[in-house]
């Protein structure tokens, strides 16, 4: 019987070691796709789930326990409203939004004592990232009470936005009167934004709530949204239980929970429309228009790995406000 020779006893072992490695190689392949095939159909149930229980809650959005309208924020990347979530009698305070998308909201007030005066206020350095959106809520109090004659003209970095308590306000209230909502996102672009409060000639410093002869208080509360970069692509839920009594939204209560951890929308997550199907884009439209959402995610483990992502999309009617547009 003849024996292999040295050398072809190495040839022997180099084959099968090439054999061996190339197995291996194959098996570890094997067990990196079927993790991933696993790990994305966990990312897609869970996705799923996430969805089906937003989509409950949001039907059955109503007013905040305090006082507040049923929807509070309608952003492409965050929606903020109030349910009964959990049925035990109180509503919650209820945020989903995709992580890197962070909200602000600030209030400054500015105050005149002559007639007919001016005051103004200025909001800067909010910024933290890219603005996607923001707005303005102006309400006033004076001596307003005359309609048409006495109001207060609203400039935006120097252009004139409109009128406030042009009608429907009275003398001296005691209480924030003619809330209007602006869209000042462009204007808010650059992280810095001034405001001023013009009165006519008609309103006098005849007032005593909270100041003593004043003409005019007015109240601005800046609200935006902002895109911070590389913060992430999970989906979260934030929970706030009212406090006290009357009943409170404390934000440093909020309660953080992550959905999915691999949502990568380019496409707005939400989208926003009214009684006849007409898609809302603006505010305050998208907050006292709303009757149907749209819910749209995209579930991708990994761009860089087949097969394609996973798209979930679903459509919600909000009943409580299709009732109130009924009545």
């Amino acid at each position: 019987m003849k024996a292999f020779t040295f050398i072809e006893t190495m040839v022997a072992i180099a084959v099968f070691t090439v054999i061996l490695g190339a197995a291996t190689g194959m098996i570890v392949m094997a067990y990196r796709d079927y993790g991933y095939i696993w790990q994305r159909s966990l990312a897609i149930g869970e996705a799923r789930r996430g969805i089906e229980v937003m989509i409950k809650e949001i039907r059955e959005a109503r007013m905040g326990d305090d006082g507040s309208y049923p929807i509070m924020e309608a952003e492409n990347n965050e929606f903020i409203f109030f349910s009964d979530i959990d049925k035990d009698g109180e509503v919650e305070r209820v945020r989903y939004f995709l992580s890197g998308v962070s909200s602000g909201n600030q209030i400054q007030e500015c105050v005149t004592f002559d007639d007919g005066g001016s005051c103004q206020t200025v909001f800067s350095s909010f910024l933290s990232g890219e603005l996607e959106s923001a707005s303005i809520i102006v309400s006033v109090e004076g001596d307003f009470g005359w309609n048409n004659q006495e109001y207060v003209e609203i400039s935006v970095d120097g252009a004139y936005f409109g009128r406030v308590c042009n009608t429907g306000c009275s003398d001296c209230a005691g209480n924030w009167e003619g809330t209007t909502t602006y869209d000042v996102t462009e204007q808010a672009r650059d992280g810095s934004i001034v405001f001023i409060a013009n009165a006519n000639w008609r309103v006098d410093n005849v007032c005593d709530w909270q100041e003593p002869n004043h003409s005019m208080k007015v109240s601005f509360e800046l609200s935006w949204q902002e895109e911070i970069a590389d913060a992430g692509g999970e989906f979260k839920k934030g929970i706030i239980d009212p406090q006290g009594a009357p009943a409170e939204y404390l934000l440093d209560q909020e309660k953080i929970s992550i959905l999915s951890a691999f949502v990568r929308n380019s496409p707005p997550i939400f989208e926003y429309f009214d009684a006849q199907g007409n898609m809302i884009e603006e505010y305050p439209a998208r907050l006292t228009d709303t009757k149907v959402m749209r819910v749209f995610l995209i579930v991708d483990v990994d761009p860089e790995h087949s097969p394609n992502p996973f798209e979930l999309e679903s459509a919600v009617h909000l009943r409580n406000l299709k009732q109130d547009s009924q009545e």
